[in-house]
């Protein structure tokens, strides 16, 4: 989004991160920064719970992956120049109307492609086989026998354990392909078109729970593709680092600076870049954790030298939002707020044509995008106004977490940062659940204060995803020196995961929840209950808002 131009209807943005994408194939950087000399493999997407792991495990093998939309047209995909197309699955049946498809062109593209589950069923249904509902469904873990140990195979043992989730499947094959392996319900658990190089498995190699699966991809990426493992952290800095030259020139830029790795990693990249023409600005919403202002301000002038502006704008925030108890209302309102005040402090600055943001794409999905439902708008995505005046630069879309993590560690950033839990922009504000009032904001800012220190002294702050405390809209009876008292509950939330787009409830320790319940109950008497949530995500999300 360009300038004062107001948000593309979802085809056109489509497009134009397509066009983008292809500039970057036939050799000109796009704004991400990927030149053409990396092997770039794509995710088809049909709407699946694992196409995103899918990309992450391309990703591990060190080649580049990009997710574009099933109807996303021939032409833009064949511009891209992939070296190979990995078809999702996807919870519709191939043979029901208004079922997702590709254009059946793509199989005769000369492309090498990998069909996964709904995607090898699709294959099968296109090219002349049948995918029908079979009586026998198949979910978790199965026995899978190896019929053929060669292309995706090769090096495996001729009996494993996959994981299945299907109530469809391939029961008879397009001319041209051959079994490669069967399990007791399913004939067709992995075929082969090896003149056409078409491949697909009706298990998911992506998932843990099959624990070899990620040799099946990669050797789908080196033997069937000839990826070459150029997509690094080192490669993606440096490349980044030439695009942002580009596209900025001598213009300057605003970095949107939170404190968190995120936008910190961001903004060590693009003063990488372009130096002095950059400068920070760190606003104080007033929904920050303790002692973080001083944290934020002190890292980046002490330890990066970068022009920074701080913004004090807790009363216009809490302003903002008095009355507001609807989680999306209170997340375009911060969203909104931001923009605002960069406008604002902006305009003392000279002029400033670029906004830089540390956007991972965990926030691009959960914001809702054509194939993935809107699950919470985070503020630096949905929250966004529909016109500024702003270019954006966001080098860490395309990234997880993880990745960023590892582009913070190349650029030297502290490991205070660099392990920083996720902080969600809108801060407290969405861990208050309810209407966010000063003195909510004090009761909640002092009980996660005691969840991070008691992490923290318990050596296990490194081996959780993130941990933090939610104060809930609800009282609950409590007793004190054998009166009644009527206080606030207080949930603590842990959990454990790779890119934050699932995640597992910790299993903290005993002794450890049994400490932050008493101190909390103890130095915060407001507090009468605290509970810990034990729920996994999905069916949950991480924040509780």
């Amino acid at each position: 989004m360009g300038g004062a131009e107001s948000p593309r209807p979802p085809d056109q943005r489509r497009t134009a991160v397509a066009q983008l994408h292809a500039s970057a194939a036939r050799g000109v950087k796009d704004p991400q920064g990927t030149p053409a000399a990396v092997d770039t493999v794509v995710v088809v997407d049909f709407g699946a719970q694992y196409a995103q792991l899918i990309a992450r495990r391309v990703r591990e093998q060190h080649v580049r992956s990009l997710i574009l939309p099933y109807d996303t047209p021939l032409e833009e995909i064949r511009a891209l120049q992939p070296k190979g197309i990995i078809l999702s699955g996807g919870p519709a049946s191939v043979y029901e109307m208004g079922a997702p498809r590709v254009d059946p062109h793509l199989f005769e593209s000369g492309i090498p492609i990998l069909g996964i589950c709904y995607g090898v069923q699709l294959m099968a249904h296109l090219l002349g086989g049948r995918t029908a509902t079979t009586s026998a469904r198949e979910y978790g873990r199965t026995r899978l026998f190896v019929d053929d140990r060669g292309d995706l195979f090769a090096g495996l043992e001729p009996r494993l354990l996959c994981w299945m989730s299907h109530g469809d499947a391939v029961v008879a094959l397009p001319d041209g392909f051959v079994p490669l392996a069967h399990t007791d319900q399913t004939p067709f658990a992995a075929v082969a078109d090896r003149r056409r190089r078409l491949f697909g498995v009706q298990f998911h190699p992506e998932v843990t729970h099959t624990p070899w699966g990620r040799e099946v991809l990669r050797n789908f990426l080196t033997q069937v593709c000839a990826c070459r493992p150029e997509w690094t952290m080192a490669s993606f800095i440096a490349t980044q680092v030439e695009a942002i030259q580009t596209r900025v020139g001598t213009d300057r830029a605003l970095c949107a600076l939170s404190g968190g790795v995120d936008s910190g990693a961001a903004a060590a990249l693009v003063h990488r870049a372009i130096g002095k023409q950059l400068t920070c600005m760190f606003v104080d919403h007033g929904f920050l954790r303790q002692s973080e202002p001083d944290q934020v301000i002190r890292t980046f002038r002490d330890h990066f030298h970068i022009p920074l502006v701080q913004v004090d704008a807790r009363d216009r925030f809490q302003r903002r939002l008095a009355g507001v108890t609807d989680p999306e209302a209170k997340r375009r309102a911060i969203g909104e707020e931001f923009i605002a005040v960069f406008d604002e402090e902006a305009a003392g600055l000279g002029r400033i044509d670029f906004l830089v943001q540390g956007t991972l794409y965990p926030d691009v999905i959960e914001s809702g995008t054509r194939t993935a439902a809107r699950i919470k708008t985070h503020h630096n995505v949905g929250g966004l106004p529909a016109t500024m005046r702003f270019q954006l630069i966001e080098p860490f879309r395309e990234l997880f977490k993880d990745e960023v993590r590892e582009v913070a560690r190349q650029l030297d950033l502290p490991d205070a940062i660099v392990w920083r839990h996720p902080f969600p922009g809108p801060g407290l504000a969405i861990r208050i659940l309810g209407e966010v009032t000063a003195d909510r904001l004090d009761l909640l800012r002092a009980a996660d204060a005691i969840v991070v220190e008691e992490l923290r002294a318990s050596g296990l702050a490194q081996d959780v995803w993130q941990a933090f405390a939610v104060l809930l809209p609800v009282h609950a009876v409590g007793v004190r020196g054998d009166a009644r008292t009527y206080g606030d509950a207080l949930a603590i939330r842990a959990v454990t995961s790779e890119d934050g787009m699932t995640a597992d409830w910790a299993r903290l320790p005993e002794d450890l929840l049994e400490r932050l319940a008493s101190r909390i109950t103890r130095e915060l008497p407001r507090i009468a209950r605290v509970v810990y949530d034990i729920t996994s995500k999905p069916p949950a999300t991480i924040e509780w808002e």
